[in-house]
């Protein structure tokens, strides 16, 4: 009998060819392979390493779908709202359709005030009015940059033991909600949304008031959703890949 590491065996399925009329067991080459093994004939076959290595691999048809990676430190805007004990799980930037209305004030802005400006010069003895023109288009890029500057700073932020909102820069708006609280969560996508790949969160709590409710432009609405819901019911399994993941940066630094 071959043990489970064996070589299996090629052989012709009912035939006498063997001594006594036996099965012969020399190799046939194009016929399926029939392994013996010492286990319960009746209990599945033990899995080839290989094979499911091949089913993990990241690359051809059929791959299997993961979450997409963890950053290993939060941000140094991030990092001052967590206590030691807590586990930071990723931040998010609003996506890039949150500066849709500032862009296109700014870019308005530039064309008329130019304009402007440019006409008010031609007429001669309008330098009043020219000045005025630029004035404003200089406060019109003040705001465009305030917003973006905003922007910059306003993260979403998910631990193991918590959601959190971060907003401001002069004026600083810390919004939380414990993962243990959230009774209900949803996410919205316009057609717009599905397109560019954004929407609305919307998060509900068994209390009363509630200082994060409604996020709204978050990225990957479809891969956060899953992030925050296998963090709320699945904690364990989120600790288990992490350490899988940690456990082949060891190997591959030790290989090397």
């Amino acid at each position: 009998m071959s043990g489970p590491g064996d070589v299996p065996r090629w052989r012709r399925e009912g035939s006498g060819d063997g001594p006594g009329g036996a099965p012969d067991d020399t190799p046939i080459v194009g016929m399926a392979p029939v392994q013996e093994y010492d286990d319960d004939p009746g209990g599945p076959p033990p899995i080839d390493p290989e094979e499911l290595a091949g089913l993990q691999e990241d690359s051809g048809l059929g791959r299997v779908r993961r979450v997409q990676p963890l950053e290993d430190e939060p941000s140094k805007h991030v990092a001052r709202y967590l206590f030691p004990t807590e586990r930071f799980r990723g931040e998010w930037r609003r996506h890039i359709i949150h500066l849709a209305a500032p862009l296109a004030i700014g870019v308005a802005g530039t064309i008329v005030l130019g304009w402007a400006a440019g006409y008010f010069a031609q007429m001669g003895g309008m330098g009043v009015f020219t000045a005025l023109s630029v004035l404003a288009w200089l406060a019109v890029m003040g705001y465009v940059g305030w917003q973006v500057a905003d922007w910059h700073f306003d993260r979403f932020i998910l631990t193991n033991k918590r959601v959190m909102v971060v907003r401001g820069i002069v004026t600083r708006d810390v919004g939380m909600m414990p993962l243990g609280r959230v009774t209900d969560m949803k996410y919205e996508q316009s057609p717009l949304g599905r397109l560019l790949n954004y929407g609305t969160f919307i998060l509900e709590s068994a209390g009363q008031d509630q200082a994060l409710r409604e996020v709204k432009n978050l990225p990957n609405p479809n891969e956060l959703y899953l992030r925050v819901v296998e963090e709320m019911y699945e904690p364990a399994a989120v600790e288990a890949r992490l350490g899988g993941a940690e456990d082949e940066d060891e190997d591959e630094n030790g290989d090397a």
